[in-house]
């Protein structure tokens, strides 16, 4: 096992390489050619032998672990992660401005706590695409900057604060006038590229600050996008220590745009994870109902973010059930099904971190504060797998910059770890 001190660092270089969704998938294809993968592509066939492989889809990535056993009813272990986190995507015709400052036009990604992204240096990051399809992935490093308005010209700024989302949260980049400015043409040049080259782009702003232990005995971490990055690294690490575990086919699919209710061929709600079982399925042989015996011997760990009780606004949480930063990851529980796991999935749960030797804990919503969803429900509604919803829980989600405690993103993989691998 990874000590936590080196865990938190990985961690921290994860969240670094990955500002965007494209640069996330990419980071963990990097990690997975690294130890050993195979990426394939999904135009060609597919060996059906043992092995480790992995297919990427835009910002979306799935890898498997094929052990040398695997039959047509083998069912499948899968940790369920996103990429993508909550800012603002540039928009066409992006290079505006007024009064002799040059702007980016953007519009809202998802749903951010819009007063933390004002006043900090952020950067635009994304994939570019050529008009004969080629994709570059680009960033800019620190570049823009939501301004805030002085409190000399707001005096109840900080008793009424209201953001427009299309007059007030554009950023600045420049002075000057905007005919002489063209921000796709910087775009492109990062990536070698004339702006004429540019036929499309997704790009999406990045908090810059570099992630950083603090507080007493250095127990804190903070850093932009750990929902959903903490997941996503847990499972990553996981699946590549993890022993190749007989009876049972491991994988990791981290999905994209679960921030805008997943409703895309890269999201968790689109035909990504079950085309891709199914293909396995098939190289072995499967049948139809072949494939069904899988689903249902088969478990999803739906893995994101939750809450921790905010010492602030303790009133916002069960009193019940106070989730603590440094007790553990989480189960997460709604009766309405906001989350997919029931009796069965805790059961599941309890005896995977008694197997890893992690203490965990449950979360579940003040009745008057509806929680969110995750890809669980999405999941176990799609393909008819068993679900169970977990993650670690963070101080500020959807706020440019996250807190959680530095031992719950490792005791996370370890879980993670012995789900993958069961004991029994």
């Amino acid at each position: 096992m990874t000590s936590q001190p080196d865990y938190i660092a990985d961690f921290a270089d994860f969240i670094t390489a990955s500002p965007s969704s494209y640069h996330a998938a990419a980071e963990v294809a990097r990690r997975l050619d690294g130890a050993g993968f195979d990426r394939l592509s999904e135009t060609e066939e597919w060996s059906n032998e043992p092995g480790r492989r992995y297919i990427l889809r835009d910002g979306a990535v799935v890898a498997w672990v094929q052990p040398a056993d695997a039959g047509p009813t083998t069912p499948f272990r899968i940790l369920g992660a996103h990429t993508d986190s909550p800012g603002f995507k540039v928009k066409p015709k992006p290079t505006i401005g007024a009064h002799g400052w040059l702007q980016a036009g953007v519009e809202v990604y998802g749903g951010p706590l819009l007063n933390s992204w004002l006043d900090r240096e952020l950067e635009f990051a994304g994939r570019l695409t050529t008009v004969d399809g080629t994709e570059h992935l680009v960033r800019t490093g620190p570049f823009c900057r939501i301004p805030q308005l002085a409190i000399h010209l707001d005096r109840d700024a900080n008793t009424a604060l209201t953001l427009d989302r299309q007059r007030h949260l554009t950023p600045v980049f420049g002075v000057g006038e905007k005919s002489q400015a063209d921000l796709v043409e910087h775009l492109a040049g990062l990536a070698g590229l004339a702006g004429e080259d540019v036929a499309g782009y997704d790009i999406i702003t990045a908090d810059t600050a570099a992630p950083a232990r603090f507080g007493l005995g250095d127990e804190l971490f903070a850093a932009g996008r750990m929902d959903n990055l903490s997941s996503v690294h847990a499972g990553l690490v996981a699946l590549i220590s993890a022993p190749t575990s007989a009876g049972q086919i491991q994988v990791l699919a981290a999905f994209d745009h679960e921030e805008l209710g997943s409703e895309t061929r890269s999201g968790a709600s689109g035909p990504l994870l079950d085309d891709i079982l199914t293909r396995i399925g098939a190289g072995l042989g499967a049948s139809v109902s072949d494939r069904l015996r899988a689903y249902a011997g088969s478990w999803c760990l739906s893995a994101d973010a939750g809450h921790s009780v905010h010492p602030n606004y303790p009133e916002k949480h069960d009193p019940a059930n106070m989730v603590v930063a440094g007790g553990g990851p989480l189960l997460k529980i709604n009766a309405t099904q906001r989350y997919a796991t029931d009796a069965a999935g805790a059961a599941l749960w309890a005896r995977t971190c008694a197997q890893a030797g992690v203490a965990y804990q449950e979360f579940v919503s003040n009745n008057t504060v509806p929680c969110g969803s995750t890809i669980g429900p999405l999941t176990a509604t799609r393909l008819g797998i068993r679900t169970v919803d977990v993650g670690i829980p963070l101080l500020s989600m959807h706020s440019a910059r996250e807190l959680c405690h530095v031992n719950d993103p490792v005791a996370l993989s370890v879980a993670i770890g012995a789900f993958f691998a069961p004991e029994h």
